[in-house]
């Protein structure tokens, strides 16, 4: 690896790892810090449907302003997002009651972090055209390590310390981002004009009628997120009645993030092996067991192996699906195409956090892991059908096939 292959993918290892980090307090943690501020598991999927549909509206407004590509640039809204984040959490470990403000304050920073996403993965694409040599897989892959370090560090702190915690971690993660991301300056090149008669479609019709194979899978991908949403958002509920502590959510949740390394750090690899269309229907396929395996689980044990699954669903979706948008879209439409992917994460949030936490309540966990498991059933046929379409109607005009552009 040269040295300056290694400088870039240092300091986007950095950015990866610590926005993983936070996500892990943010999210993974959010039932958690909820219910000890007093909320109640429906009002928890009140908030947390309620962040994500604000993402699902601001996630593709922000990336065609981007893809415009003016003064708003993938770092200038990183660095933004970034300080948003840093001065909510910031106010959430001061603020100590009051069930209205912790809604409000924790609803707008998971609907940024959310929005941040998909930009954290354009910039890589962006920097890499302009010579910003990086090892995205390997640089995600140790993202998701972060997420795993942290959350099995926080399961067990959060026993000692109590869930302020989570906030006083997310702060310090915040402020080295914020100091990486200002530093991580592209190079001034000059920009490669777009391609004569190449459009950006902003408007989410003209991206649909462009696009409809792609909008289909989205779809699909939307019932693959169901179940992994309520598996993440509601893992202290499942855990419960197996006899599973705080601490032992930490593990499973510290199993499925660190399994996720050695997928993605190799995903160049696999991808010269398997399609990316193949790639994403084989994640589809460990999402559904994953499922199975939670619902099944008749102690901790189970629920780790259903966690490790992790290294077939997520962890291959998540490049897979980069890679799949770099591949297939028009330039001025590819940050637009992140953000519907990662549109198709917070999607499933919206359903998941509006009708699981109702059901945990009324039903319990076991019905809730059901009807996640039919959900994603159907999202994997949906997704076999919207490839299907995409490979008939596009044979023999792209790299898709196990090729990086």
């Amino acid at each position: 690896m040269s040295g300056k292959k290694q400088f870039w993918t240092l300091r986007y290892i950095i950015i990866n790892a610590t926005y993983f980090a936070v996500y892990s307090g943010i999210h993974a943690y959010a039932s958690v810090f909820l219910l000890e501020k007093g909320f109640s598991n429906t009002l928890i999927g009140i908030t947390l449907a309620l962040a994500n549909i604000l993402s699902v509206i601001f996630q593709p407004f922000v990336a065609g302003l981007i893809d415009k590509q003016g003064k708003l640039t993938n770092r200038n809204v990183s660095m933004a997002s970034t300080a948003l984040l840093l001065i909510g959490s910031v106010l959430l470990l001061l603020i100590k009651s009051g069930i209205v403000v912790i809604f409000i304050i924790f609803a707008l920073i998971y609907m940024v972090q959310m929005v941040y996403q998909p930009i954290i993965t354009a910039m890589y694409f962006e920097y890499e055209a302009a010579g910003c040599h990086i090892y995205y897989g390997l640089a995600r892959g140790l993202g998701s390590a972060g997420f795993a370090v942290t959350s099995v560090f926080t399961g067990m702190a959060i026993g000692k310390f109590g869930v302020s915690i989570l906030m006083i971690l997310d702060i310090i993660f915040l402020s080295i981002a914020l100091i990486v991301l200002f530093f991580f300056k592209k190079p001034a090149v000059k920009t490669e004009a777009a391609p004569s008669g190449e459009v950006a479609h902003n408007n989410l019709f003209n991206f649909i009628k462009t696009y409809p194979d792609f909008m289909l899978f989205v779809l699909g991908a939307v019932c693959f997120f169901f179940a992994h949403n309520a598996i993440n958002d509601y893992m202290i509920q499942i855990i419960t009645p197996l006899g599973g502590t705080e601490a032992q959510m930490g593990t499973a949740v510290f199993i499925a993030a660190l399994l996720e390394l050695p997928t993605m750090a190799l995903i160049d690899k696999i991808m010269k092996k398997i399609s990316v269309k193949n790639l994403l229907l084989i994640s589809g396929t460990a999402f559904l067991i994953k499922t199975l395996l939670m619902l099944v689980a008749p102690n901790m044990v189970v629920v780790y192996i259903s966690q490790a699954m992790q290294m077939f669903a997520y962890a291959v979706f998540s490049p897979a699906g980069a890679y799949f948008v770099n591949q297939t879209m028009a330039r001025l439409d590819q940050v637009k195409g992140q953000a519907y992917i990662n549109c198709s994460i917070t999607l499933g949030g919206v359903f998941s956090s509006l009708v699981c936490g109702r059901l945990l309540d009324i039903k319990g966990p076991h019905f809730m892991l059901v009807i996640s498991l039919a959900v994603t059933a159907i999202g994997l046929v949906i997704a076999f059908v919207a490839l299907k379409l995409w490979r008939r109607k596009s044979s023999g005009c792209g790299n898709i096939e196990g090729k990086r552009s």
